[in-house]
């Protein structure tokens, strides 16, 4: 009886290993999602990026036949629900989304437990929106030069709302006052409600608020709108310039949400997911969705998002650190 070359045997045994792992690995990208898929959301119910994140999950569900849910894990600047995920295995069934304050998260919470470039993996961006400078009525000002002139009038004398320490409205009002040379106050607010409140019972002088709150209250005449963040201007609000139009182009600020999974996650569960949000995305139903909240579907590349989160954070921590924002200000 013949016997087989011990190289040959072990050559054999290396292929057999090598198909069977392939093959796993097939069956593995074929099977999911085979579970249920939780996207952490790390906002409040009901804010934009929840609401977004929520016509996502419908629409996966209901065209790909997905079990998908959304969980909220709300708070330390958007990082509890990023961590929330990161005790999750690197399988796909835990997606982060995340929005612009979490590209500041690092600047701000200099401790927090992850990092957004080694601990994650891109899938896509979801959406874009922008925000519009408005000003209580009381405010003798016209334009964005005018409210300028008169916080330098006025140092520390003026206030901007928020409806939290790091969201976007609290950034984008501290990059203003870095651009224009200005000093005024930060009063952040607990409920997003509460913030904009203040602003129309005069409390506070001034907002970078996001559009879809304030369209009514713009055209009913309770709050005058200065100038949107867009690169050019929105069609609900078609009669205010742009902030670039009024002589300030460094203030262009785009919000965005976008999912993540855990670094590890095998590409091919990434690219699915990838190729099924997009598919989403181009569907008319879900920009009708997202216009009635004042932004607009976005889409690409898992690298394309991964270069966005990494130019954000750069840019941000840039801010944070010009500005000297210290948690809790």
């Amino acid at each position: 009886m013949a016997t087989v070359p011990y190289f040959h045997t072990t050559k054999l045994l290396v292929l057999s290993m090598l198909t069977v792992t392939f093959l796993a690995h097939e069956a593995g990208a074929q099977q999911y999602p085979s579970r249920l898929i939780t996207i952490v959301v790390p906002n409040a119910p009901s804010t934009p990026p929840d609401i977004i994140t929520r016509v996502i999950a419908a629409e996966l569900s209901e065209s790909e036949g997905w079990n998908v849910v959304v969980e909220n894990r709300a708070g330390a600047v958007l990082t509890l629900g990023g961590s929330e995920v990161l005790r999750r295995p690197a399988d796909g069934y835990a997606i982060y989304a995340m929005s612009l304050p979490v590209s500041a998260a690092p600047a701000i919470l200099p401790s927090i437990p992850f990092g957004l470039e080694t601990d994650f993996a891109p899938v896509v961006k979801v959406s874009t929106s922008y925000n519009v400078l408005v000003v209580n009525p009381s405010v003798p000002v016209k334009s964005v030069s005018d409210l300028v002139a008169l916080i330098k009038e006025k140092p520390d004398k003026l206030t901007f709302s928020s409806g939290g320490f790091g969201t976007p409205a609290h950034l984008i009002g501290e990059m203003f006052k870095l651009q224009t040379g200005t000093r005024a106050t930060h009063v952040p607010y607990n409920q997003f409600p509460q913030a904009i409140g203040d602003l129309l019972n005069g409390t506070n002088q001034f907002m970078f608020v996001t559009t879809l709150p304030v369209v009514d209250l713009i055209n009913t005449g309770k709050l005058r709108a200065l100038a949107v963040t867009a690169p050019k201007r929105l069609a609900a609000l078609a009669d205010v310039p742009t902030i670039a139009e009024q002589g300030f182009p460094g203030l262009a600020v785009e919000d965005w949400v976008g999912f993540a999974v855990k670094s590890g996650t095998p590409d091919d569960v990434v690219n699915r997911l990838n190729g099924a949000i997009n598919k989403a995305l181009a569907k008319p139903k879900i920009r009708e969705a997202f216009a009635k909240l004042g932004a607009e579907p976005a889409g690409g590349t898992p690298a394309a998002y991964g270069e966005l989160v990494r130019s954000q954070t750069a840019h941000w921590a840039k801010v944070v650190r010009d500005s000297g924002i210290k948690m809790g200000q």
